[in-house]
């Protein structure tokens, strides 16, 4: 019996003493040791350099231990000019500042995807002005022409870029911000594109941080040893209420937080956020992650009013009462139940918060008897991301970790600022074992990780990963998959609702399972995914059903998808 194990035991032990569990609970049951393969059939394989990815991101910090230095950097994938194959985006940090270092990555680096496996980069596409201190992004088709528009939070303002023609057959994206009607003025970190009122047309809710000025932070000295100026923590400063503005259509949005409910709660320290229908009465709910404060959960009351319910949920603290520092967040169905877990990163001796509801409806934190809780303890997790990595049908779990504190390797034994990327493999309904060293080296590799996203790059099948560092370079992962397993890729397309079909439910059945997904593109940390549904068959030859209900409400059924089958959906006129 491993030490891994023994160490799970007395906590699971220790764990199921303090707390009762309702006898309706679906727990995933004790996980038995397991000896490491001997190989395994996925590697991910580092290709950004082949790739002809050169961007490192930059903090900008020169020694003042401002709090923004220790957020960034955001990216994801893009397809910018609609050609079918994922681009990529990155956002530095004081790229977008009006005194950044001469030679520093602009605020947006986008990278064009050649379909041979390599990236040019097209950064001068990307016009912008004014000044910003860049942090995450989100994207999505806001005017419904066919194109993926593109969202930059930050200080002191958010950014959007309408995508349009450059007159010379391509593409470019310029900035729209203040004739759309959107001055998201603060902190911002996450932001994610939904249709709330599912009028056809995408709505944009944007995570906000702390009340944060440079002077602020300069006068308000903390140290960890009580010599050195240490980054400032959370409590230093007052949260910022997160915004939502509904899209008028025309290119306009009007700022409805007040109206819809946000700025009921100040107190939000939001970091992350993910969009998901969580009880499937066809109006999409927002889950946020807050860093000190408790978690909240938006729920969707259908009349443009959300009801902040996250207390009365069991979604908020810990199971002893406790806000926790949640920084990235993602919800997929992990036991094949057709119920969204909510999976939230921490911070170090915090452990991963996995919330699965019972059948009266109420979170409760699985971490610890998932698999997931102990192997996290001792890091700092960021982004944070569900994805059926080896296609056998079952959603795994990467969390890419980091720390705040960038000389905690010299004060706290056993915590370092560079950490690795955790891989969890979904045995199925839910039961999680720890990978990462047995998919490759690139993985265990420390590094300062922030935004996490995955995608299919090279449409080959696999999905495959980039890292996002903070004040370093991305790291580009390419899935080599050898298990077997087949897939279907599945490709919405609204006509009633919005054209990125965001929102959509989806029911697969492959072999009497079935798995369920919600297209859209945000969740983990300050990160946009891949919106495609790449579906895992295992060793079925094909998927035997297909059933939609796009966000207008209307349902969509289809029959067989063979293996390796790509299959365009179009939304059937009403």
């Amino acid at each position: 019996m491993s030490k891994r194990f023994l160490s799970y035991l007395v906590f699971s032990i220790l764990l199921g003493g303090c707390h009762s569990t309702p006898n309706d609970v679906q727990q995933p049951p004790a996980l038995p040791a397991l000896p490491p393969p001997a190989a395994s059939p996925v590697l991910f394989i580092d290709v950004t350099e082949k790739a002809g990815i050169r961007f490192r991101h930059n903090s900008g910090a020169k020694g003042q231990k401002l709090l923004p230095e220790t957020m960034g950097g955001g990216g994801g994938s893009i397809d910018y000019d609609n050609d079918g194959w994922l681009d990529i985006v990155l956002i530095s940090s004081a790229g977008g500042q009006s005194d950044a270092p001469k030679g520093s990555s602009p605020l947006v680096t986008l990278y064009h995807n050649n379909h041979d496996g390599t990236f040019t980069e097209e950064s001068r596409r990307v016009e912008w002005h004014g000044s910003c201190y860049g942090m995450g992004v989100a994207v999505g088709d806001y005017d419904n022409d066919g194109y993926d528009d593109l969202y930059v939070t930050g200080i002191p303002q958010g950014k959007l870029f309408h995508n349009v023609p450059d007159g010379k057959g391509g593409r470019r994206l310029v900035e729209v911000t203040l004739q759309c009607g959107i001055q998201d003025k603060g902190w911002s970190a996450s932001a994610v594109w939904l249709d709330y009122d599912r009028d056809g047309n995408l709505d944009l809710f944007v995570a906000h941080y702390v009340q944060w000025s440079a002077e602020r932070d300069k006068g308000n000295f903390y140290s960890v040893d009580g010599v050195n100026r240490s980054y400032a923590r959370p409590q230093a400063f007052a949260g910022e209420p997160c915004r939502l503005y509904h899209n008028l259509g025309r290119g306009k949005f009007e700022d409805v937080s007040q109206k819809a409910g946000f700025l009921s709660v100040p107190q939000t320290k939001a970091l992350g956020v993910v969009v998901n229908d969580y009880d499937n009465d066809g109006y999409p709910d927002i889950f946020v992650a807050n860093d000190t404060e408790p978690n909240q959960l938006w729920h969707n009351q259908g009349d443009g009013i959300f009801k902040e319910i996250a207390q009365e949920s069991g979604i908020a603290v810990s199971g002893e009462g406790a806000a926790r520092a949640g920084m990235g967040i993602d919800s997929a169905d992990i036991t094949g139940t057709g119920r969204f877990d909510i999976l939230i990163t921490n911070f170090s001796g915090e452990q991963l918060s996995l919330y699965r509801r019972d059948n009266a409806g109420l979170f409760l934190d699985v971490a610890a008897r998932s698999g997931v809780g102990t192997a996290s303890q001792t890091y700092l997790g960021f982004g944070a991301c569900f994805f059926d990595y080896d296609m056998d049908g079952w959603q795994d779990l990467l969390v890419t970790n980091g720390h705040i504190q960038d000389d905690i390797d010299k004060r706290d034994s056993g915590v370092s600022y560079a950490e690795p990327t955790l891989l969890f493999h979904n045995r199925g309904g839910g039961n999680f074992t720890e990978e990462s060293a047995h998919v490759g080296n690139a993985l265990t590799r420390p590094r300062v990780g922030r935004a996490a996203s995955y995608g299919d790059f090279d449409n080959d099948g696999s999905l495959d990963i980039l890292l996002v560092t903070n004040n370093g370079a991305p790291v580009l992962l390419h899935n080599e998959n050898h298990t077997g397993n087949g897939w279907i890729r599945l490709v919405l397309e609204g006509r009633r609702s919005n054209k990125d079909a965001i929102g959509a439910r989806v029911r697969v059945t492959v072999g009497g399972e079935v798995q369920t997904f919600e297209v859209r593109t945000g969740s983990s940390y300050l990160a946009s995914q891949d919106r495609r549904l790449l579906v895992g068959l295992g060793k079925a030859a094909s998927a035997d059903k297909v059933e939609i209900r796009w966000s207008s409400g209307r349902v969509q059924s289809l029959g067989k998808i063979g293996r390796g089958e790509t299959k365009h959906i179009l939304e059937e006129a009403p």
